[in-house]
């Protein structure tokens, strides 16, 4: 890790209120105990939509991700943000739609937003290139909310898209992600492992708040933290 990687997960753990190191991965002594990941096969509260003529393999669902014209909030002069990092990671990472800078910049979490979220990496160990990074829409809508039908088709696609990247854990960063895959709040889901019904079979995910709700409320990062930490012990079972 270089210097100014170090320096930023540093500050990251600070901003989490993590000041005195008392094990080789901090701790929060207040947080209950956690449940160990669910099996393959419990229960969710939102069950996987069939995905018909998708395609089936990733390169080529990627593909149709930057040239099909039937996504949501799709328009011929609409910007179109697609996934990015690496889906061999066995990370896979789930926020909403892009955001205005997004579509300026060409890739998710970018500017502010972005610099928080790259924190947020460095202190897990990981960076952009060493997780898989997706939105539920590649386009931003007009008013940058979802509509019924489009959060339906987006979550459709979405499990499908999880399926085809069969990652070893997914994180879910806001309420619309959460809901769409978990049918639960970020509020709700946090805090706690839950698994995601694909084509492919169950996948085990954490629910946590978005770095642009961080940048609002900094009094949430430690909560973050705690599932960030709740991610990288499933990650490392």
């Amino acid at each position: 890790m270089s210097h100014a990687a170090a320096a930023s997960a540093l500050q990251w753990w600070t901003d989490a209120g993590v000041d005195v190191l008392v094990d080789e991965a901090p701790r929060d002594w207040l947080r209950p105990k956690q449940k160990a990941p669910p099996r393959a096969g419990a229960p969710q509260a939102a069950p996987a939509a069939p995905a018909q003529d998708l395609p089936d393999q990733l390169d080529l669902f990627q593909a149709w991700l930057r040239d099909s014209d039937t996504l949501s909030f799709a328009s011929p002069s609409a910007p179109r943000v697609c996934p990015s990092g690496d889906p061999a990671s066995g990370l896979m990472m789930i926020t909403d739609m892009p955001a205005v800078e997004d579509c300026s910049a060409g890739a998710l979490l970018s500017g502010e937003v972005g610099r928080l979220f790259d924190r947020m990496l460095a202190a897990i160990g990981r960076d952009r290139n060493s997780i898989y990074l997706a939105s539920l829409a590649c386009f931003r809508s007009p008013d940058g909310r979802f509509t019924d039908p489009a959060a339906t088709q987006c979550s459709t696609l979405a499990r499908h898209h999880i399926g085809l990247v069969s990652p070893k854990a997914v994180l879910i960063m806001g309420d619309a992600a959460s809901k769409a895959l978990l049918g639960l709040p970020t509020m709700k889901a946090r805090g706690r492992w839950h698994q995601i019904s694909t084509h492919a079979g169950q996948v085990q995910a954490v629910a946590t708040f978005p770095p642009s709700y961080l940048l609002d409320q900094p009094s949430a990062k430690a909560a973050a933290w705690a599932d960030l930490q709740l991610l990288m012990q499933g990650m490392n079972r």
